[in-house]
């Protein structure tokens, strides 16, 4: 079976296939450092991960780059109220970032990369888009002509009719009723961090940060972009055409969008300040794999509603794999084994990477390891278990724990 994801660009569930022979290349929408991630935004890079251990588990060689916005809005407003230099602020939460990514287990992308590092790659970009009359000035900024990009709107299916020529936004992030102009390079202000150049003292929008990112390190097209549900417009949809327009080639080929985790019905957000960290978390004595277990366990285009019991039985779930695994290498069974075991334990295989192939559907996945383990409990306990069916069970428990990382 080969492997098929859902494509938001097109709606539909496709087989995959990589631009380029047996390279997958994977760009991935990391976090804004003006504060701790929190676990919902850990949802989404848990079921990237999966995603990087599924394509390399079946082969691929897997090229992932995945951007640290440490300039936008949020982050120059939290370094200001911190009395901090820019580049020292975001550093502490780039930090821990990567404390909590070791934390959960999460395999390190092969460029994780700082947008400040790239403002010269920015510029360049936001010129060649105005060479090509994409772009217009308007008070020391420069903007995105969008009624100029005739395929916008074509990832966020957005309605385009009552667009304004002209009418501009200079906010990061704004609402999908309400598609304007965005801003590519914002021009300098009393306080904030700037950056002199071409375009004028300035610093760049969020959106064009990650068309310059992924473009340099994966090529003008590519194979899979990824982000959360809430990603996908504005920033999605604004990175597809500025960068579209600058190549004239489509910029990535498959985009995966996770759902939101919840919290009694709600997005978990810091805006709405119903999240927790993953310090919050281990601070109440959750282990760090149960809670990437627990972001695991439900597809990545279901919304996943956290709790503490739901966190309690994650718990429960991996200590039940971890109590059969020692079953399985410390007891001692009689010498032989069993065809049936045999058969349950290959089809316990297939099942798992069925599973995975059907859209990464990780509760099937899990579903077909349990229902070994059941299997391998009852045999055990019937006395029907045999020496040489111990390394049949153990190979499927270790390719669990190779994709689930747990």
């Amino acid at each position: 079976m080969a492997l098929r994801l859902y494509n938001t660009l097109t709606a539909q569930v496709e087989e995959f296939q990589p631009v380029e022979g047996n390279q997958v290349r994977i760009y991935t929408c990391g976090p804004t450092v003006y504060d701790y991630a929190h676990i919902g935004n850990f949802r989404t890079f848990v079921f990237q991960d999966i995603l990087r251990r599924y394509l390399r588990y079946r082969g691929y060689e897997v090229r992932q780059a995945m951007n640290l916005t440490d300039v936008d809005d949020k982050t120059i407003r939290k370094a200001r109220e911190a009395g901090l230099d820019l580049r020292d602020f975001t550093a502490t939460y780039i930090e821990a970032f990567e404390i909590d990514r070791e934390l959960l287990n999460l395999e390190t992308p092969e460029f994780l990369v700082r947008a400040t590092d790239h403002i010269p790659d920015m510029i360049k970009l936001i010129q060649t888009l105005a060479d090509k009359g994409y772009t217009y000035p308007s008070d020391g900024s420069t903007y995105f002509r969008v009624e100029r990009f005739k395929d916008y709107g074509k990832l966020s299916k957005i309605d385009l009719s009552g667009i304004r020529a002209g009418a501009r936004v200079d906010a990061d992030e704004y609402d999908k009723a309400n598609p304007r102009d965005f801003v590519l390079w914002k021009a300098a202000k009393e306080g904030e961090p700037y950056w002199d150049g071409a375009l004028g003292p300035g610093r760049p929008g969020w959106h064009i940060e990650c068309s310059v990112m992924a473009m340099k390190y994966l090529g003008e097209t590519f194979d899979i972009h990824s982000g959360g549900t809430d990603l996908a417009f504005p920033h999605h949809e604004n990175e597809i055409a500025q960068s579209e327009a600058a190549t004239g080639k489509p910029f990535a080929r498959f985009w995966l969008h996770a759902e939101h985790l919840k919290v009694n019905g709600e997005r978990m957000a810091k805006s709405l300040g119903n999240y927790f960290t993953l310090r919050d978390l281990i601070q109440k004595n959750y282990k760090p794999t149960a809670i990437r277990y627990l972001l695991s366990e439900v597809p990545f285009r279901k919304p996943l509603n956290f709790t503490f019991d739901g966190l309690h039985q994650a718990q429960k779930s991996l200590e039940r794999l971890r109590n059969f695994r020692y079953r399985l290498t410390m007891e001692k069974f009689p010498t032989g084994s069993s065809a049936e075991l045999h058969e349950r334990a290959e089809a316990a295989r297939k099942a798992f990477e069925d599973a995975l192939d059907d859209n990464l559907n990780t509760a099937e996945a899990l579903a077909a390891v349990f229902n070994l383990v059941a299997d391998g409990n009852t045999a055990m306990d019937r006395g029907e278990f045999r020496d040489g069916d111990r390394p049949r069970f153990l190979e499927v428990l270790e390719r669990w724990d190779r994709i689930f990382g747990s």
